[in-house]
């Protein structure tokens, strides 16, 4: 028989709030791989626990490696049990790749629920918590952050983003270029921890807030946009959308029939809008090109 694969949530600051499965699991593990053995140790002995089995370490530089000795002692028979450094694995930690190659081998997952940094900050935030998408964390350089930003610009739905400290000024900033200074965000920072604080206000208010400087852990939560109706959205509008959906990968056929549908619009007025914007531009190439070369004509 096969074995069985446990995720495991860890602690994301008190460690009070460990789920009283975590210490069983910990000792009757046959191997538990954690994202820091350092980490796990210093977990295991608040928690006054012993581990029997074999412990490895499982992070982003040896997750690719490491993942088939992990499958190979599931399918031996092994109970192996997988631990971050808080939190849920396979959420913006190691984990995804290990449960998908234990699924195509028809070896069995589990979990043990425990504290969610996501869950917990879009809870404290105050925003609406009934339609949500997770965003992770946002790519490093400037460029790429905004064309992230600017594909979700018209979610409407509540958006919850991980940051580093440092880089959380520079990506307030962003979003509010993107999505509005006045579009409401709540940034909770060490969340569970002695100095949790939560603080809410408009996006241009927290990125001046955050300039000062900021420490900690760090989980950001937007409004979605707000709802629009056909009036409000212009040709130049729906031209806008379709090329930030195609930016992002989508063919054009695919990218109009989705603006259309988010605007109440038949896709036929989208499509129009889209070839009178490009055969706007090609005239505004040849006019150019025309000038250009009457330029020359008279400069000979």
């Amino acid at each position: 028989m096969t074995g069985t694969l446990v995720l495991a949530g860890t602690p994301i600051g008190a460690v009070a709030d460990a789920p009283p499965r975590l210490a069983e699991e910990l000792a009757a593990a046959d191997v538990v791989a954690a994202e820091d053995t350092r980490r796990l140790r210093r977990l295991t002995q608040a928690l006054g626990v012993q581990t029997r089995g074999r412990v490895v370490s499982y992070f982003e530089g040896n997750e690719a490696a490491r993942t088939p000795e992990l499958v190979e002692a599931l399918a031996g028979g092994a109970r192996v049990l997988l631990v971050t450094d808080a939190g849920m694995p396979s959420v913006s930690d190691p984990g995804y790749r290990l449960v998908a190659a234990a699924v195509e081998r028809d070896i069995r997952v589990t979990a043990v629920p425990g504290p969610s940094a996501v869950l917990t900050a879009l809870a404290l935030s105050g925003l609406p918590v009934d339609r949500f998408c997770f965003e992770g964390f946002l790519p490093r350089k400037a460029g790429e952050r905004l064309g992230r930003l600017r594909e979700v610009a018209d979610e409407r739905r509540t958006l919850v983003y991980f940051e580093a400290p440092h880089r959380l000024d520079d990506t307030l900033a962003a979003m509010a270029e993107v999505f509005g200074a006045e579009r409401r965000a709540a940034v909770c920072r060490e969340l569970t921890k002695t100095y949790e604080e939560v603080r809410r206000g408009p996006l241009a208010e927290l990125a001046a807030w955050a300039a000062e400087g900021v420490r900690g852990e760090i989980t950001v939560v937007v409004e979605g946009a707000p709802e629009r109706g056909p009036a409000e959205l212009d040709p130049a509008e729906l031209v806008r959308r379709v090329g930030v959906r195609e930016e992002a990968g989508e063919r054009r056929k695919e990218a109009i029939a989705a603006v259309a549908a988010e605007a109440g619009l038949p896709k036929r007025e989208v499509f129009d809008a889209v070839v009178a914007a490009k055969n706007a531009a090609k005239d505004a190439g040849k006019g150019a090109a025309g000038n250009a070369a009457k330029g020359a004509v008279r400069g000979g």
